[in-house]
């Protein structure tokens, strides 16, 4: 950390620079950093330390550490968590603290943290709200700081491509767009904080198994129009300091050393003036850093150390050149002075977990789907006597992902990890939220029973005598190891045997994404809470007794059966991979990407499989109509209609447009939509406008719009095309 008296150097020789007169007024003033003035762009500032760094001391800006193997080395200040970079106190250039996550500030196994967990990624996604998405990371990003930490390894936008994806929890759906938009607004939103967020892991890390060995084959412009597309938006919408590279290969070759990704599309496509980072244990070897990464990160993890004396040697022999090393210190450095991190040291204290719960809480909120409620059953009368509460430790909390991201809030308990799960973190961690909980606090009249549902005949027994059953369903995913698209253990016997003793049940869904529903056709209704954090089960009672009606949308599709996955068997899955924090032992092996940019409802589009639940799809306790709608083209196109809520209660619904044919193409593609809230009865015309890259294909190094006719379509999912339209859009050929 920079010191108190050097802090106030700099702060004085910033004020001396802002007012030149001043400086004749004090000529014993701490001694001008030039490169301290605010008003001078990063770039210039990063220059002026590098003219005074020797190329050791630009080197060691170059690799850090893990503070958990640093032993004595470790500064006592320095919290045990992801990495530690030191500074250059004597130049105010700081240390770097980097924590995980997305989720939350990681708490690296700490029992005593009051780190507030947000919702999952996907559940953020499923908000369909870039401001919510900016909200959830400005707190998490505000905690950060509170903390002691200046970097959040945030802002993971791998797109869904397997249900099975050990951590599909983390990240934002299967559709480039809605995932960049929202992943760069969190991203935005955690460095407003004047900290670094990362976007990772570029790119393909698209499934856990095998991920330090596998090959991820695709097409370049299938790749440009989905999973780079998703990092190019999140990383224009965010700006985020740093991009992380991922484990796993690209077309034969490590992402860390990928010069593909890290120089032609990162660098000379995209224009990406901040850092690439490695993932920790993603370093091969020295030649990375001609590739274009930047920075070697948790080096204990690696074979060695090779950007520290590797780097200095293979300089000293011409293999990589000593502008090579200042252009990546630069990087480093130009990220800090634009981030804000130089500018405002980190302090910790000042946490306010109440108000910071409050965030968790509304986007938990915003993110429930409902899938479905037959008759109406939901939202549950004050009227219900008897309610049976059962299973998914609903009397305790609500279940949360596991690995890097996971988050331990102040009150959590944690079960037992299945065995072969990967050796890090306590087992599977529930949120201090309890559902059974905010249900009895939302029915003082009623009878509430809870019964942990490991005795089938008395869950039974319990939901046959009850006026409602809800049922708590839970699925455990984690960084490592990928699952299976279905509940865990025997809760699908357990569901459907109290559905049929009783049909007015509902089903809350705690799940990373997708699962089989065998028994979706006896049960009354349908929630999907996802892993909803630290206020989860406040959340869920709202949603269940209508305070908030039901708003999310699935960002991704839920499929019918595993026949429908783009990839019947998971690739590698034959050597019973687990992966933790040491060198893989897996054999290599290719994933070949035949669906290509078809990913999700695209391919179900073009197949005409009907999903269990399409993309886009949401119920509320109201409804809607769309009427009127107007398409005009040019340069791109818009589409204007009345959304109208026709029904009894206030309700927020998520209109979508989708591009159903262009004159050479005809793959669906989300292009935009818009949320609004309506009154009953209250009509509004909503406008939506589609960015023209989602409307070109990528050809000749470009994004290509062909002259003609553009069909699209405007429904409440990706499946129901409920107004048609058409205009003409204008040829043009669009830089990368």
């Amino acid at each position: 950390m920079v010191g108190r008296n050097l802090k106030a150097g700099v702060c004085a020789a910033a004020l001396v620079l802002a007012l030149p007169g001043l400086a004749s007024a004090a000529p014993k003033a701490v001694a001008v950093q030039p490169w301290a003035n605010p008003r001078l762009g990063p770039d210039r500032r990063a220059d002026l330390v590098l003219d005074r760094l020797s190329l050791d001391q630009q080197i060691a800006l170059l690799h850090g550490s893990m503070p958990v193997f640093m032993g004595p080395r470790k500064p006592a200040h320095v919290l045990i968590s992801a990495g530690y970079f030191p500074g250059i106190p004597e130049l105010g250039i700081p240390e770097l603290t980097e924590s995980d996550a997305s989720l939350g500030v990681a708490n690296a196994g700490r029992k005593d943290d009051d780190a507030t967990a947000l919702p999952s990624g996907v559940a953020l996604a499923a908000t369909w709200d870039a401001k919510a998405a900016f909200a959830a990371g400005a707190m998490i990003g505000k905690q950060a700081r509170q903390k002691g930490f200046n970097v959040l390894l945030a802002g993971g936008v791998n797109l869904l491509r397997d249900p099975r994806n050990g951590r599909n929890f983390e990240y934002f759906g299967e559709d480039p767009l809605l995932a960049g938009t929202l992943d760069g607004a969190a991203i935005a939103g955690v460095q407003s904080n004047h900290i670094v967020s990362t976007v990772k892991h570029f790119a393909l890390n698209d499934q856990e198994t095998g991920r330090m060995v596998l090959d991820g084959q695709i097409d370049e412009a299938a790749f440009r129009e989905s999973d780079l597309l998703a990092f190019e938006i999140a990383i224009e919408t965010g700006h985020p300091g740093s991009v992380m590279c991922a484990y796993n290969r690209v077309g034969g070759v490590y992402a860390c050393e990928n010069r593909f990704l890290l120089t032609e599309v990162l660098r000379n496509d995209w224009k990406y003036p901040g850092w690439v980072m490695s993932d920790w244990g993603a370093v091969h070897g020295v030649a990375a850093a001609k590739a274009g990464l930047d920075q070697e990160s948790g080096q204990q993890l690696d074979k060695q150390v090779f950007f520290d004396a590797p780097l200095k040697a293979a300089v000293a022999s011409g293999e990589i050149a000593a502008a090579r090393v200042r252009e990546m210190a630069h990087r480093y450095l130009r990220s800090l002075f634009a981030a804000g991190v130089v500018d405002h040291p980190v302090v910790a204290g000042g946490l306010d977990t109440a108000s910071d719960s409050r965030v968790a809480g509304r986007t938990a909120e915003q993110a429930i789907v409902l899938l479905k409620n037959d008759s109406g059953l939901l939202p549950l009368m004050k009227t219900a006597k008897r309610i049976v509460v059962i299973g998914g430790h609903a009397d305790v909390g609500v279940i949360s992902g596991g690995g890097s991201s996971q988050v331990i809030p102040l009150g959590s308990v944690a079960f037992p990890k299945p065995k072969g799960a990967p050796q890090w973190g306590g087992g599977q961690v529930y949120h201090p939220s309890a559902p059974l909980a905010a249900i009895k606090a939302r029915a003082p009249g009623a009878v509430v029973t809870f019964n942990d549902g490991s005795d089938l005949a008395t869950a039974v027994a319990l939901a046959r005598s009850a006026d409602v059953v809800v049922v708590f369903a839970t699925q455990w995913s984690t960084e490592g190891m990928d699952i299976a698209a279905r509940l865990d253990g025997a809760q699908d016997t357990l569901i459907a045997q109290v559905a049929a003793a009783n049909p007015k049940t509902v089903v809350v869904l705690e799940t990373a994404g997708p699962v089989a529903m065998p028994w979706q056709g006896g049960v009354g209704a349908i929630l999907e809470a996802w892993y909803s954090g630290g206020r989860g089960g406040e959340a869920i009672g709202k949603l269940l007794f209508g305070e908030v009606g039901p708003q999310g949308r699935l960002p991704m599709t839920f499929p019918a059966s595993e026949k429908q996955f783009a990839r019947a068997v998971l690739p590698g899955s034959d050597q019973n991979i687990v992966e933790t924090l040491t060198p893989s032992a897996a054999k290599p092996f290719d994933v070949t990407y035949t669906e290509g940019s078809d990913v999700g409802y695209r391919a179900f589009a073009k197949s005409g499989a009907t999903p269990l639940f399409p993309f886009g799809y949401g119920l509320s306790y109201t409804a809607f109509r769309y009427s009127g709608l107007t398409v005009t083209g040019g340069k791109t196109l818009t589409a204007r209609f009345t959304v109208t809520n026709t029904g009894k209660r206030p309700g927020t619904d998520t209109p979508q447009l989708y591009l159903t044919a262009a004159p050479r193409r005809s793959q669906q593609r989300l292009i935009g939509w818009s949320k609004v809230s309506l009154r009953p009865g209250e009509a509004r015309v909503v406008s939506v406008t589609a960015p023209r890259r989602m409307l070109a294909d990528w050809r000749g190094h470009g994004w290509t719009l062909d002259a003609g006719a553009y069909r699209v379509a405007v429904g409440p999912d990706a499946a129901t095309p409920t107004l048609k339209g058409s205009a003409k859009v204008a040829a043009a050929w669009l830089k990368p």
